[in-house]
């Protein structure tokens, strides 16, 4: 008789998974609330809907469910070549929570699945950090994840990540976006870069075309590391919006949110708008990072195409009733928040016309 084959000749192995269990225990746990059911050997992650006043006063009249589903993008290829995986986790919760932000829903936890060619207990728990830091951020919990290693489908060194999202809200509060009309102010929430979206455009413009590293100075981005520029986490912008929305229980004067990502604001913001009504904003009411005017220089790249591909520093908008413009400003900005009045709703056809 031949020799055995085992798992790990395939390629895969099951002791590096036990490894890896051990050393993302802590950063799981740090983002468990009241409301996650332990239980230990579990299958599946259990979360507590219900009244108790002794956990926590959170109760639901009429709750609806949201759910999101995302990745990062080729944003990871990034992450691979300096081998820094933390803040692409930041960015997988980030990607699925301010999605659901925009329907008003606050979020309750998270999922993470990791595909590998290797499982690496160490880059896997560097990965699982940066999740962890981002459900914190959010206010969620991180009650299960997967990590496959998969060397027939993944490349040496190379990883993919998707997340998952489930969060509420009241029936009777869901934003759609139904409500907005002429006269309503367009406030921006600032990013803090290109968060997580345009890199196929980003790798081209930068390592394909003009053979930049990610360890270059560049001067156009004030001294700054490319690489730290470009791997900076997309902004979560949960609590200040969720702080806000509560303070408002009566009155809908938050009439619709978009966030800013694939698409950049010329497609994200029509998916809002009514039939009937044009968001018409002024591109000089908020100062642009540096990271567009470079890579907008080094490509070059037409105007028309920056502001579809990329936030250009815009990372969450919202749009609000006249009347209250002022007052939600000073929340927001109480809050930490950079905020632009960057244009009003126009009578039109659902579009964004830029100015």
């Amino acid at each position: 008789m031949g020799k055995y084959v085992t798992y790990e000749q395939s390629g895969v192995n099951i002791d590096a998974n036990d490894e890896m269990v051990k050393r993302i225990g802590s950063y799981v746990s740090s983002t468990f609330g009241p409301r996650v059911v332990q239980l230990k050997n579990s299958f599946a992650g259990l979360f507590r809907l219900d009244y108790d006043e002794k956990l926590f006063k959170k109760n639901y009249k009429s709750p609806v469910l949201v759910a999101c589903t995302d990745g990062v993008g080729s944003k990871v290829k990034l992450a691979i070549a300096v081998n820094k995986f933390d803040t692409v986790g930041i960015d997988l919760v980030a990607m699925n929570v301010n999605d659901m932000l925009v329907q008003g829903a606050e979020p309750l936890f998270f999922l993470d699945y990791l595909a590998v060619n290797k499982l690496e207990p160490q880059i896997i728990a560097e990965m699982v950090k940066g999740i962890a830091a981002g459900c914190r951020q959010a206010d969620c919990a991180l009650i299960g994840g997967e990590t496959a290693e998969m060397p027939d489908i993944y490349r040496k060194g190379d990883f993919d990540m998707a997340g998952f999202a489930v969060g509420i809200v009241e029936r009777r509060k869901i934003i759609t976006g139904s409500n907005i009309r002429a006269g309503d102010v367009i406030l921006a929430l600032a990013s803090n870069g290109l968060h997580s979206n345009g890199y196929s455009l980003v790798r081209n413009i930068c390592f394909k075309d003009n053979s930049l590293k990610m360890t270059d100075t560049i001067d156009e981005l004030a001294g700054a590391v490319l690489g730290d520029v470009l791997l900076e986490p997309t902004r979560i912008y949960v609590r200040p919006v969720v702080k806000l929305l509560s303070k408002y229980k009566v009155k809908k004067i938050v009439h619709g949110m978009a966030h800013i990502t694939g698409g950049g604001l010329i497609g994200n913001i029509p998916r809002v708008l009514p039939k009937d009504c044009d968001a018409v904003i002024k591109k000089s009411a908020w100062p642009r990072h540096k990271i567009f005017e470079f890579l907008q220089k080094t490509g070059p790249v037409e105007e028309v195409e920056m502001y579809t591909v990329f936030n250009m520093g815009i990372g969450f908008v919202l749009i609000v009733a006249e009347d209250f413009a002022d007052s939600i400003t000073g929340k927001l900005k109480h809050l930490g928040e950079k905020v632009h009045k960057i244009g009003r709703i126009t009578t039109g056809t659902g579009k964004v016309i830029l100015k």
